[in-house]
Order: structure tokens, then sequence, then C-alpha cells
């Protein structure tokens, strides 16, 4: 006959089918609540990013004219040459349809930065006239010495 402690032995382990389901349905939940956890942070720090990349983005837009018609730029480098050498007639507008130059310094046409190499013989001022879409337009000069 069996004593009252093995009878309780046999009734604890009756079915270990149930305690093992319990088990691995704690341990799969325990393992998912990691995977989730994680893929939150993981999600969290990529919309940081994208945040950053945004806000990033918006200052070189803003930097370079935003939407506004502007000239940003237009200088000569060197500012002086002897006759006979060469220099750069440098220019960049925002938001412009078109761009000239006056007197012809080469093929221009809107950019933020751009320049176009020239070599005159005398001190020359150069004037860049850019238009936006609405027709508008802008001026701005710049002298070239020639010693």
């Amino acid at each position: 006959m069996r004593s009252h402690s093995d009878q309780e032995r046999s009734g604890i382990f009756r079915n270990p089918l149930l305690y093992s389901t319990i088990l691995l349905v704690a341990v799969a939940a325990g393992v998912g609540y990691i995977f989730l956890s994680r893929w939150e942070d993981n999600r969290a720090a990529v919309e940081r990013a994208a945040e950053k990349a945004r806000a990033q983005d918006q200052h070189i837009v803003d930097a370079m004219g935003g939407d506004n018609f502007e000239i940003l730029s237009f200088y000569t480098s060197p500012i002086s040459i002897h006759p006979g050498e060469s220099a750069e007639v440098c220019y960049g507008v925002a938001n412009a349809k078109s761009v000239q130059i006056d007197p012809p310094a080469g093929a221009v046409w809107p950019s933020y930065s751009r320049c176009v190499a020239v070599s005159p013989r005398t001190d020359t001022t150069y004037t860049l006239t850019a238009q936006d879409a609405a027709g508008h337009t802008k001026t701005a000069s710049v002298t070239l010495l020639v010693r």
C-alpha cells in the first residue's frame, strides 16, 4: 500500500504536461515582452533620427534662402588681378528662375553656388540680375580691379 506522501507526490506530478505548458507560456511571454520593448526602443530611435534629419534639412533650406527669392552671394575671387590673369565671378541665388551677368561672363544659370571664369583687361563692374517665377527681379554688383 502507498503511503500518504507517495500519494501527494504522484498528485503533484500527475500531469507534467500542464506544468510544462504553463512554464513554456511564461517563458514565451517574457521573451515576447523583451522583443516588444526593444522594438519600441528602436522605433523611437528611428523617429528621433528622422526628426533630427528633418531639422537639418530645414536648416539647410533656410540657409539657402528658404521660400524667399534672394541673391545669396555675389563676389569676385580674387578681388583684384594683373592684366592677363583670370579671376572668378561667383554668385548664389535662391528660388530664382533665371540669372544673367553683365557684361557676359560665360554660361550662367540659377544655382546656390556657382563661379564663372573671367579675364578682363580693365577694371570691370559685373551686375547680376536674378528673376523669380513671378517676374520679380533683384540685382547686385561687384567690381573686379585690374592693376
